[in-house]
């Protein structure tokens, strides 16, 4: 359904034929000149059995007086027309008289009528062609002898306009039609040929100018090349015939003048008319410009909208298009939409890039920056923007993670980085040359205001309420920009050292799920020396999820790139995925060549973490384990500036198939904290933490979680939460009596660390134990006796809570490790 705020027949290649036979006629003649792609849905409406794919037309439908009346617009009207006004042009321009230019029209529209009478009456192939051979040796020399030179002129001229329309038609306009409008200077044909000829047509042109030796006729009777030929030769002899009448030159002259004239028309052309294009689009935006903002515009009638040939950008377009979706959202958007798969495409995406901006720059407060990424088509543009939108949409998403945390504490955490990324960006920006800095450095520094202003009203907001920040993070690995990570240097240095040891074996990082791996993988950059770069790859996310090596090893890549320059500012060369196509590890293995020169004397600690996502990608089948896992162990054995370390919950003993290629792997095992380090978690986990506790408050937290970073985090996470709803008075003091309060809330909130124990790391005899040895009590010892007297034969069963390290072995027997998973199974 056509909107009435879009104009009937604009922005479309599906216009309507006026319905006037003149002014309709001189339409057809329009678009078969300057937009094929309406004439050719044109005769789709007429009847669809005008098969522009095929070489032959098959059941038309005769009695369609649309089908007859395109044939008498065909084979008389345009020709009458053509004739006359080709001719009165060329003797104005010659500067004759009125009324030799009165009798030349007479002796075009008399050419004409002959020509489409002719070409109407005549029946068959041969007997067509014979008609249309004769004729035009008859009339060349009836109208170089008889007419005179004026008439000579006309005539070289005309066919020298015939030959660029045939030879335009060549490549990709209808064929009939132009012989049709040059019926008058060009070989005549059969009836049956010229109509099959006349009923085919071209598609759209979409990049550059086409060739017209290229180009398909759709008829399927006269050959292609023999007639592109053919015609070329005959308008060329007329056009020379032409020019030597005018100027006198030889034929060996102007023969190659004239035939390049009339099949280089496609090039020259455009050039041609683009100055006088030009002036007449700058007059229709100024127009716009002047006029209501309830009027429709004038920008239907640019010629981006109605010459599909002219490949020179059209200047002011972009512009113009803004204009009128300022005014009319609903027209600008159909005129956007037309010139996005155009010639001038370049247009649309100056004007969706604009667009963007302006999204962008009506981000007025944090919750509207945060949810901009959504609208940002980044990966639709293939432009020096696309880098720059990315910025932004990054930028998006990290404050919109930021105002999704919990405490005002780590919003304004999560929102010092934003405004520390938003000045790196603003400085990229003035420094840049690039043409869209200028554009988008105000929009970075309004961000910048933003972001900082609700930094500032998160901190008075705090104060007024006298509420306790709440430091702690529960829900996602700790990062290297939150200074609430604590400890883990006694594990640094042992990698350290691992990592010297000339025989360079692969590390392996062992512990119990939400133990800190990620975290500490996160931070190595703390606990390392600069000579170390730490590369972090996360398995379980586009990694191992990809379905073929080129994607897995492109997101390796990239994932070592962003972890290097996060940790190290350290830039890696780039490596895109079309590289990787044709043969994906060696072209992987030169990217690593080029990695180890950005190095230099540095080392690359590439830490793998959750490597049991690649495990559980091979034995679905989506890798070969001797492809990937050879590729790691052909790093570890043959490039001594890379280091690998392995990161999982799963210990070498359930690698073992592994073996091979993990030769002499060295565990670095990471288990609870040590007590003073959970200490400073507990009582100062940031700097100025205003919470305060009693001593035996902290002694019952340590007691309660094992000094497990998780369970810390997650208890004086409620903690804190208890502390600030009661009255100011008493609110930063904790007691133990907070302490237990706080119990109940941290299992149902971390419920999904307890039930990920219930459902991945235990078996149903596994968690009968667990239940069992629960009901005992806090601090219960259950002998191993009694044990397998209730659970007969589960001695497995045993095993394996041992080496998932939820129960330890005590003189007496086994106890659950960690009072607060104990009350969860109790």
């Amino acid at each position: 359904m056509i909107s009435p705020n879009v104009p009937r027949n604009a922005y479309t290649d599906s216009p309507e034929q006026h319905p006037n036979l003149i002014l309709g006629s001189l339409q057809l003649l329009f678009w078969i000149f300057f937009h094929p792609s309406a004439w050719q849905n044109h005769l789709k409406r007429i009847d669809p059995a005008l098969d522009t794919q095929s070489n032959r037309n098959r059941g038309l439908r005769w009695q369609n007086p649309a089908l007859w009346k395109l044939l008498i617009q065909a084979f008389l009207v345009l020709p009458v027309l053509a004739n006359s006004i080709v001719v009165a042009l060329v003797l104005w321009l010659l500067g004759a008289p009125v009324e030799k230019i009165a009798s030349g029209m007479g002796r075009g529209v008399a050419s004409g009528m002959a020509s489409g009478m002719a070409l109407g009456v005549a029946w068959g192939v041969a007997l067509g062609v014979a008609l249309g051979v004769a004729w035009g040796v008859a009339s060349g020399v009836a109208s170089g002898v008889a007419f005179g030179v004026t008439s000579g002129v006309v005539w070289g001229v005309t066919s020298g306009v015939a030959s660029g329309v045939a030879f335009r038609v060549a490549s990709g306009v209808v064929w009939g039609a132009a012989l049709g409008v040059a019926s008058g200077v060009a070989l005549g044909v059969a009836f049956r040929v010229a109509l099959s000829v006349a009923l085919g047509v071209a598609s759209r042109p979409t990049s550059g100018v086409v060739s017209p030796v290229a180009s398909r006729p759709t008829s399927g009777v006269v050959s292609p090349v023999a007639l592109s030929v053919a015609l070329g030769v005959a308008l060329g002899l007329a056009l020379v015939m032409a020019l030597r009448v005018a100027s006198g030159l030889p034929s060996g002259v102007v023969s190659p003048v004239a035939s390049s004239l009339g099949i280089s028309i496609n090039l020259w052309l455009p050039v041609l008319l683009y100055p006088f294009l030009t002036g007449w689009n700058i007059l229709l935006y100024l127009l716009d410009k002047g006029r209501t903002a309830t009027k429709l515009s004038f920008l239907r009638w640019h010629s981006a909208f109605w010459d599909e040939w002219q490949p020179l950008p059209l200047q002011g377009l972009d512009k113009h298009v803004l204009l009128v979706i300022e005014r009319n959202p609903e027209e600008g958007k159909a005129a956007l939409t037309y010139v996005s798969t155009s010639l001038q495409r370049w247009a649309a995406q100056a004007v969706q890039i604009e667009l963007d901006a302006r999204e962008l720059e009506n981000c007025t407060d944090v919750r509207a920056i945060s949810n901009a990424h959504r609208s940002i088509p980044i990966s639709e543009l293939n432009s020096p923007v696309s880098a720059l939108l990315s910025s932004f949409s990054y930028i998006s998403q990290d404050v919109d993670a930021a105002l999704n945390q919990k405490s005002p504490y780590n919003q304004r955490l999560a929102l010092c980085a934003v405004a520390e990324k938003l000045n790196n960006l603003i400085r990229e920006l003035t420094r840049s040359s690039d043409k869209y800095s200028v554009r988008f450095r105000p929009i970075a520094t309004y961000w910048s205001e933003i972001v900082t202003n609700q930094i500032r009203e998160l901190a008075e907001a705090v104060e007024l309420r006298q509420e306790i920040d709440n430091p702690y993070i529960t829900g996602v690995p700790l990062t290297e920009q939150q200074e609430i990570f604590t400890g883990r240097t006694d594990i640094g240095t042992r990698i350290e050292q691992l990592l010297l040891d000339r025989r360079r074996p692969p590390l392996l990082l062992y512990g119990q799920r939400r133990m800190g791996k990620t975290s500490l993988l996160n931070n190595l950059g703390r606990l390392l020396p600069s000579t170390i770069i730490p590369m972090f790859v996360d398995f379980q996310g586009p990694v191992s999820s990809t379905t073929d090596y080129a994607g897995f090893l492109y997101n390796i890549a990239r994932d070592m790139a962003k972890s290097a320059q996060r940790q190290s500012a350290l830039t890696l060369p780039s490596l895109d995925r079309e590289t990787l196509q044709d043969d994906p590890f060696t072209r992987f293995d030169e990217w690593l060549d080029e990695v180890e020169q950005v190095l230099q004397q540095n080392i690359a600690l590439l830490a793998l973490d959750e490597f049991e996502a690649l495990d559980d990608a091979i034995r679905k089948g989506r890798f070969d384990e001797q492809d990937v896992l050879g590729m790691l162990r052909h790093l570890i054995q043959h490039r001594p500036r890379f280091k690998v370390l392995l990161a999982g919950s799963h210990t070498i003993e359930e690698f073992q198939r592994w073996a091979s290629y993990l030769i002499n792997v060295q565990v670095v095992h990471i288990s609870y904290l040590k007590q003073a380090e959970a200490r400073q978690l507990i009582e100062q986990p940031v700097k100025d933490f205003t919470l305060r506790y009693e001593p035996n408050g902290v002694e019952r937290v340590l007691q309660l979680t094992r000094c497990h970073p998780f369970l810390i985090q997650l208890l004086c996470t409620e903690i804190i939460a208890l502390k600030n709803e009661q009255d100011p008075s008493i609110r930063r003091l904790a007691t133990l009596a907070d302490v237990e309060a706080a119990i109940p809330e941290a299992l149902s909130v971390g419920s999904f660390f307890f039930a990920d124990i219930q459902s991945n790391q235990a078996d149903a005899a596994a968690l009968a134990i667990l239940q069992f040895l629960a009901a005992q009590g806090e601090g219960a010892i259950v002998s191993r006796l009694t044990i397998l007297q209730h659970f007969p034969d589960k001695s497995d069963a045993l095993n394996l809570l041992l080496q998932r390290e939820l129960i330890e072995e005590v003189s007496e027997g086994y106890r659950f490790q960690v009072e607060l998973i104990r009350r969860w199974f109790a």
